[in-house]
């Protein structure tokens, strides 16, 4: 018996899932690399992003930071020095069009983390213990914004 010819075939079949039109670019920034990786990495094979960079300095992260760079940044808020509320207010002075997500210990309220950012608006919160297929709806539906 032979197969179908590729016209013949159920097109239902051959359908990929339905995907965000544009591959997303991301950065992580967490003190904690243990996260920055594993969250790299499930990003990186979700095949959501064409760019997935990971910094575990905030310094460093804002210094190499440049406008229209990345669509969604993921930043930690247990960085130590309140640099956290530095990085997310110049990251957006750079360039205010990119989402922040916040990696969230999964203990953290919101409104202590509102006090914590009082300048900033709180766009996103993802805990660190997030599953990873939620990690990428979330981030999927953060993109599409």
């Amino acid at each position: 018996m032979t197969s179908p010819s590729p016209s013949q075939q159920d097109p239902s079949s051959t359908k990929e899932p339905p995907a965000v039109a544009k591959k997303g670019r991301v950065l992580i920034v967490d003190n904690d690399p243990d996260i920055t990786k594993s969250f790299g990495l499930a990003l990186e094979d979700s095949g959501l992003f064409e760019k997935v960079e990971l910094c575990n300095d905030p310094m460093l992260a804002l210094s190499n930071f440049r406008s229209d760079m990345y669509d969604i940044v993921l930043l930690g808020v247990k960085m130590p020095d309140s640099k956290r509320l530095e990085l997310y207010n110049k990251i957006k002075k750079v360039d205010n069009k990119v989402r922040v997500c916040y990696i969230t210990p999964q203990d953290l309220d919101h409104s202590a983390l509102k006090e914590g950012f009082p300048l900033s608006e709180i766009e996103c919160l993802i805990s660190k213990t997030v599953a990873v297929s939620d990690l990428i709806k979330r981030l999927e539906t953060e993109l599409l914004r």
